[in-house]
This record gives structure tokens, sequence and C-alpha cells, in this order.
């Protein structure tokens, strides 16, 4: 049934305006930091890897510079393998599992692929534990031309001179309890719109592009990820958060009509994954392996 948010802020029906949005940002607090849980692992790896710095955000004086860690080894003739994770700085393993993949996998890849690899795109809201940005902003909806996201706008100028020689990008993402609790009725309020209880999948799922849609890729990763963490299964209606199902724990949404960031290159081989960290059939370095499994069987399947 659609009820009007129940939200805290604002008026329900009618969107947010500036008094709305500077009070939703002065209830955003610090709960963890990025300089210690990302930049000094990033640090670390700076004996093995290619590290550069590919923008800085600077909010209200708060200033989080935004790296990315390259192959050392790039060579012009390799296909180019793409992997982001913290676009959604909440989504812990999809930074941490960033991090591990590059740090315990990474070198597997030598002379065979060119790895990118951008571990938290999202530093302010991975601080935060939060979804947006401090302007209430999505990125994940918000890698197009003239991106209100500086964190967007900033991965889209660094992969764009790549953009036609990925061959393979895949985004880390999680589904968590607080979707359903926290950011699904906060984005109703912000857009004035209804907001329609929803299933949070347990388990794990990817989602294809429904305009290039690659099921045995897909299913390459789902496999592997199966031997980490449950896959999850559908709802009632055959669907998961409201898309049909159309392999085992795939969906598909059209990644570059939504401005999705698993749709800002022209890869062949696309995937976002989504970890479950809050069932109870999951441990939070499980979460960080699952994703290292689907890089790495992302990767591999694209290379053979």
């Amino acid at each position: 049934m659609m009820t009007l948010s129940s939200y805290p802020i604002g008026t329900p029906g009618t969107p947010w305006g500036v008094m709305e949005k500077a009070t939703w940002l002065s209830r955003q607090n610090r709960k963890r930091s990025y300089e210690a849980d990302v930049v000094n692992v990033i640090d670390r790896l700076r004996g093995r890897f290619d590290v550069s710095q590919y923008g800085q955000l600077d909010y209200a004086g708060e200033e989080y510079p935004l790296y990315a860690i390259r192959s050392r080894d790039w060579r012009d003739d390799l296909p180019v393998m793409l992997v982001t994770g913290g676009v959604h700085g909440y989504e812990t393993s999809g930074a941490h599992g960033a991090l591990q993949f590059v740090d315990q996998h990474a070198a597997d890849y030598a002379g065979r692929a060119n790895l990118l690899v951008a571990p938290c795109v999202s530093p302010w809201g991975y601080e935060r534990i939060h979804r947006w940005n401090p302007q209430a902003i999505d990125p994940n909806r918000s890698f197009h031309a003239d991106s209100p996201a500086q964190e967007s706008a900033a991965l889209m100028a660094l992969v764009a001179p790549l953009k036609d020689r990925v061959l393979m990008h895949i985004d880390l993402h999680e589904t968590t309890d607080s979707d359903e609790s926290e950011f699904r009725p906060a984005l109703a309020a912000r857009d004035g719109k209804s907001s329609e209880p929803g299933e949070i999948p347990d388990g794990f799922y990817l989602v294809d592009d429904s305009e290039n849609p690659q099921p045995e890729f897909q299913q390459a990763i789902i496999e592997a990820v199966a031997r980490v963490t449950h896959i999850a299964p559908a709802d009632a209606n055959g669907e998961i958060i409201g898309s049909k199902v159309v392999a085992p724990g795939v969906i598909e949404y059209p990644l570059k009509k939504l401005h999705l960031c698993a749709g800002i290159t022209n890869a062949r081989y696309t995937s976002t994954t989504e970890v479950y960290p809050d069932s109870p059939r999951a441990t939070p370095q499980q979460c960080n392996d699952a994703q290292v499994a689907a890089v790495r069987a992302a990767i591999d399947f694209a290379l053979a």
C-alpha cells in the first residue's frame, strides 16, 4: 500500500527545499574515519601498485582526497578491468572488499589485464554511514553529464579516457535493512512522494544491464559467490526489490538510463553486486569475501 512518507523531516507530499536539506544535514554525524579505514590501507598498497589521486571533495572545510589504484605494469595492449566500491558510502563491504581484492589478488593478473580500482567513491557518505552526499544527492543516480554530485563527476573524469577500453566493470554494493528503515523513507520524503513498504532480500544478488544482458557472466559470478555466502531467493512475486528475477540471484536495470555507476563505460561485461550484511548467516568478513569472489569471477570470465 502506498503511503505518504512519515519521515521526521519535511511536509508529506511536498519535496524538500533548502531548509529541509539543511535540517537533514545537521543530523548527519561522523561515525567512522575514511582516513583510518581506507586511506591508510591504500597507503600500504603503494609499494606494489600505482596510486593516484583523481579528485578531492571539499564539504564545509572537510576535505576528502579520492584515490584510484592501478596495475603497476599497465600496458596499452591489455584489456582494462574496472572495479568501483563505496559509491554508497554506507555499503561497507564495497570499499573494504575492493581493497581486500587489491591486496590479496590483484597481482595475479599482472601481464594479463590492466586493473583500475576506485575503492571508496563517496568518503563523506562512508564516514556518516549514509547513501547520499551532503547535498542529499544519491551519487549512484548521478553518473551523467553536468552531474550535481562531485563524487560521480570525479569518477567519470577518471574513467573518461578509458571508456571504450574497459572490458569489464563491476560495482560493489550492499542492500541493508536500513534501506527500508531509513533510506527509502528519506528518499520519498525528499521528493515529496509516497512510499511503499518493501522487502529486503536475504542474501547476495546481482544487477545486470537490461540494455546489454550478459547472463553467462552473471551466472559465473553467482556460482563463485555461492561458495562464500548464500544467494538471495526471489520473493513471492518472483522479484527482488521490485524487479523480476531473470536467473537465480539476478535482476536487471537499464544502467545508463538510470545514471548508475556500472553504466559509466561501454564495457561489454558489467555487474552491480548486492551483498546482504544484516543477515544472521553472514559476517562482515564473509561480506568482504563475497565481494572479492565476485570481482575475481568477473575478471576471470572476461579474460576467458
